[in-house]
């Protein structure tokens, strides 16, 4: 018996339809670089040390250079065989005190206790704006930078499961809309969010529509084409994520600010919801659904874009016996 491989062979295995499909859905893998590395430039920490209030009074009184402030403020630690400021403690000196001098020369504290920060800390990082300079996730709370990204890998996880069965379930054209309306929603919501416990949980929302989103584009891109081209269009459709890595760091050269760089990265998920009125069905899921009617419809227009004929006139009932092939 026939199999619906046979008959994708007479409607054009790669032919126009399925490459304007392909080159429309590669598109998607783009974002998904700045979904999945965007943290290098979103989570970037720079240089900090503790921020003394008094501290930077007496250097305004003294004059003193910021590297002699931070030099006489914060104590040496071996940090990777090399002696450097804290980051994470400070001399716990009272700058109030007339006793102290302004000359750096006179002024020794090697023998003073110290405190963790007490009033935040302050960031060498010219203008760039990050999650972790806004929240202060440094020191003892630098472990929810890792946060971060291990909420997007759980909703990787939950997603590929989900959008699994939506997509054998409801079928793969509507499960890619949800998932982009799903991207679009928290994408923007999470370019807003004012506390990081919030945005912790909207970014495994994120990764568990953007991952499905693309499973479930891998799947249709596969089922339409011959099976001598499912292992190229396969590989072509991730060789876009590392285009979209090559362009991720112009992006955020020029966006310093992290929340503009979120909504930067979500914006092409708006694009994508017009996606369902230009691509099709997978005919070999609407085989499988009984709903042979759609699936030869399917295929007669994919035939008819790739300017190919079929040898005979295809009728439903002949339809409904093709294997899934």
């Amino acid at each position: 018996m026939a199999t619906f491989d046979d008959l994708l062979e007479e409607a054009g295995s790669f032919g126009r339809c399925q490459k304007r499909i392909f080159a429309l859905l590669c598109f998607l893998s783009l974002p998904f670089a700045g979904v999945y590395v965007g943290i290098v430039f979103q989570g970037f920490t720079p240089d900090h040390w503790c921020r003394d209030s008094a501290a930077a009074e007496r250097r305004q009184a003294c004059g003193w250079s910021p590297a002699d402030s931070r030099r006489l403020t914060l104590p040496l630690v071996n940090s990777s065989g090399e002696l450097r400021q804290s980051a994470c403690e400070q001399f716990e000196v009272d700058w109030n005190a007339t006793g102290l001098a302004c000359d750096t020369q006179e002024l020794h504290l090697s023998g003073a206790p110290l405190t963790a920060c007490k009033d935040g800390w302050e960031y060498q990082y010219e203008g760039r704006k990050s999650f972790v300079t806004e929240f202060n996730l440094v020191c003892s709370d630098g472990w929810l930078v890792d946060m971060y990204q291990s909420t997007l890998n759980l909703g990787f996880l939950i997603g590929s499961f989900a959008f699994g069965y939506f997509a054998d379930r409801f079928g793969r054209k509507i499960s890619f809309l949800v998932s982009n309306v799903l991207n679009v929603t928290a994408g923007i919501v999470l370019a807003v969010v004012p506390n990081y416990i919030s945005i912790l949980v909207v970014r495994a929302i994120f990764g568990f529509g953007v991952k499905g989103g693309w499973m479930t584009c891998y799947v249709l891109l596969t089922e339409i084409v011959g099976v001598e081209y499912r292992r190229t269009v396969g590989i072509l459709f991730q060789m876009f994520f590392s285009i979209g890595n090559l362009i991720l760091p112009l992006l955020a050269y020029f966006i310093t600010d992290w929340r503009w760089l979120q909504v930067v990265i979500t914006v092409p998920y708006i694009l994508f919801v017009s996606y369902y009125w230009f691509i099709p069905e997978s005919p070999r899921w609407l085989i499988t659904q009984k709903r042979s009617s759609e699936a030869l419809e399917i295929t007669e227009a994919m035939a008819k874009e790739n300017k190919m004929k079929f040898t005979r006139n295809l009728e439903v009932d002949e339809f409904n016996g093709l294997l899934k092939g």
